[in-house]
């Protein structure tokens, strides 16, 4: 049994890649029992697959009879089935949501996909980049000259893997309310979408233009934006209400009088370049000597080796080490039932018996299955 405030919650995962899997280790890091169906034969998995933490695998060949009739017997004991095939591939594999609610009414389907069940791309191939590109976010996003990818954070893993789950646990709480189970359609390019609302508004008030490194939150503001330091490390500097950007001046030593126009956007490309003169003054470690832990808001900018590393990283205990590979640890945190990581990486099919076995199936149901060659 998983720890954490999901405890008891069942779920099961049709494997994937990408958003699936990092819903599934949020699922089972705050304590749900996510049994991954895997393709028989997949090959097996790494430890440093941290987002395939903490469930177990049952490897099935979903192309057998028997196979899909288990998956049908798991769904029926399942609050949760997710997936992120592209439209139409569970219903071929007689896995759709029909004959799964038909199984278990209470059941709260997930479907993630980039665009969506429906709509002209629905079926189209893509990936965060395209998802993100018909929303604004990517064209927001970059230097003057190009727009560019921010990582696959906000389509794949914004857009997708935590919409999808904050879906299914909507959906949880209406099923236990009701009895009544439903599918949650997640398309990345809805959730990015969705994570654009106060940019939207922004626009809509003539506060936010569509030229990228020109407003308030993009680059384009002096006091909103990355510098680089004396031995060529980078600071991050947010200083944007009038106390925070007082004690910015004071503590990089400014004077010059026009920095007093802070929301003059006229001057802001003018200040931006006297700023960035002021801080490759000092190294990276003397900025933070200087600002650390104050009102400015500051911080440096630190690299995936050193991030683990930084106070208080440490002092929270962010990252966690299992079998010897640094990932960051379950998250958000819980005062009465605290999360935890469930186990590393399952081998694919590592756990046909015993997850089975705690789902409902016998000896010889389970026995029956591997002789078929479902298994």
């Amino acid at each position: 049994m998983g720890q954490g405030p999901l405890s008891g919650l069942k779920v099961i995962e049709f494997a994937g890649i990408g958003p699936g899997p990092f819903c599934g280790m949020l699922l089972s890091d705050l304590g749900a029992d996510v049994v991954r169906i895997d393709r028989k034969g997949a090959g097996r998995a790494s430890k440093t697959d941290v987002t395939a933490r903490g469930r177990r695998s049952i490897a099935l060949d979903l192309k057998s009879p028997a196979a899909v009739e288990a998956c049908l017997r798991l769904m029926e004991k399942a609050d949760i089935v997710f997936e992120g095939f592209r439209p139409g591939v569970m219903e071929r594999l007689g896995l759709g949501p029909d004959v799964a609610l038909a199984r278990n009414p209470r059941l709260v389907f997930g479907r993630m996909t980039g665009w969506g069940q429906t709509g002209p791309y629905a079926k189209a191939a893509g990936h965060d980049m395209n998802y993100i590109a018909i929303t604004g976010a990517l064209h927001a996003i970059g230097t003057a000259d190009q727009p560019i990818p921010p990582l696959n954070l906000v389509g794949d893993f914004g857009g997708g893997a935590l919409y999808l789950a904050y879906g299914l646990m909507a959906g949880v709480i209406h099923a236990r309310a009701t009895g009544q189970g439903q599918v949650i359609d997640c398309a990345m390019s809805d959730g990015a979408a969705s994570l654009m609302a106060m940019f939207y508004g922004m626009k809509a008030a003539g506060v936010w233009t569509d030229d990228r490194r020109s407003n308030l939150l993009d680059g384009g503001a002096h006091f909103y934006d990355t510098y680089q330091c004396a031995d060529g490390g980078w600071i991050s500097l947010g200083s944007i209400e009038p106390q925070f950007y007082a004690l910015m001046l004071e503590k990089t030593g400014i004077t010059d009088p026009d920095f007093k126009s802070q929301m003059d956007r006229g001057l802001w490309p003018s200040l931006h370049d006297r700023l960035a003169k002021v801080i490759a003054l000092k190294t990276r470690d003397e900025w933070c000597e200087i600002m650390d832990a104050s009102d400015v808001c500051f911080a440096p900018v630190l690299s995936l080796e050193e991030a683990p590393k930084h106070p208080h990283n440490v002092a929270r205990q962010t990252f966690v080490e299992v079998e010897g590979v640094m990932q960051p640890a379950p998250a958000p945190r819980f005062s009465e039932t605290p999360g935890a990581i469930a186990g590393p990486p399952p081998t694919i099919g590592a756990n046909n018996t015993d997850a089975l076995r705690d789902w409902g199936f016998n000896s010889a149901e389970i026995e029956s299955l591997q002789s078929a060659g479902a298994l």
